[in-house]
């Protein structure tokens, strides 16, 4: 006897952005809409379901994988600042929309036709997730070897140079070539803050220096922001008893130190 077949559900599927250095989730894209239609951080991150911190962190990762600020934000005032979606981002946005209608009516269209049995293949989309603060893209400018390591060059879309130290072998497997695009990500812990016109002497690499745009305090440490040109955003955490001595605050000049063997290189 024929058993007949059922239709069980319909397709949809969520729709994210790929950069050279990452993905954003459809989630994001909704709070970048949001923001375009609320003109605050705030009033978007309650219009998508996201905290205000979240809302934040979100907005800095994509101006960061992005390469060119797709959000310009003030912090402060009523309701939590103003913020506004450059013009690439409203262009964005205007895509994301355009390729969502196509989407809904393709799989409209699959549901009319598709029936399925009981014998299907369930298709996941694999997220990866990291829990370094900082992910930016960048291209390689020069790789100087060693017998047991190397020094990797990246350029950032600020202007600013990144150093690293990498292995040989991740050289090697990775394909570290000079004018290869390439993201490096650093945990905000790993950042340590100067003011701007300290003359410290450090051992790190690396010295970005940029305005400070955010500052979150929290019960122990404080995250703060540095603004570093471009819509590139680099997040530090300090100990609030740090914060109080040195005295940072939204508008305030500050560099960023990083030793270049704390930076961690990634491809696709």
């Amino acid at each position: 006897m024929t058993v007949p077949s059922a239709k069980i559900g319909s397709f949809s599927a969520p729709l994210s952005l790929n950069f050279d250095g990452g993905g954003v989730s459809a989630r994001r894209l909704e709070l970048l809409a949001a923001i375009g239609q609320e003109n605050s951080i705030n009033g978007a991150a309650k219009a998508v379901g996201m905290t205000y911190k979240g809302a934040w962190e979100a907005v800095e990762a994509m101006n960061n994988l992005a390469g060119v600020p797709l959000v310009t934000a003030w912090q402060g005032g009523r309701g939590g600042g103003r913020a506004e979606l450059t013009e690439v981002g409203q262009r964005l946005v205007r895509e994301m929309r355009r390729i969502t209608a196509l989407q809904t009516q393709f799989f409209a269209a699959l549901d009319e036709n598709m029936i399925l049995d009981d014998s299907f293949q369930l298709l996941k989309r694999i997220e990866v997730r990291t829990s370094a603060r900082n992910a930016f893209t960048g291209i390689v400018e020069s790789v100087r070897n060693s017998v047991v390591d190397a020094e990797v060059t990246l350029r950032l879309a600020s202007g600013e140079a990144l150093y690293a130290i990498i292995t040989q072998n991740s050289v090697r497997s990775l394909d570290i070539v000079p004018g290869k695009v390439v993201y490096a990500l650093i945990k905000a812990s790993w950042v340590l803050l100067t003011p701007a016109d300290g003359k410290i002497k450090t051992s790190a690499r690396n010295r970005l220096c940029g305005v400070v745009s955010h500052i979150e305090a929290g019960p122990i440490n404080t995250e703060v922001l540095l603004d570093l040109g471009n819509g590139i955003t680099l997040a530090a955490i300090i100990t609030n008893e740090s914060h109080k001595i040195l005295g940072f605050a939204v508008g305030s000049r500050a560099c960023a130190l990083i030793k270049a063997s704390h930076i961690i290189i990634g491809v696709d």
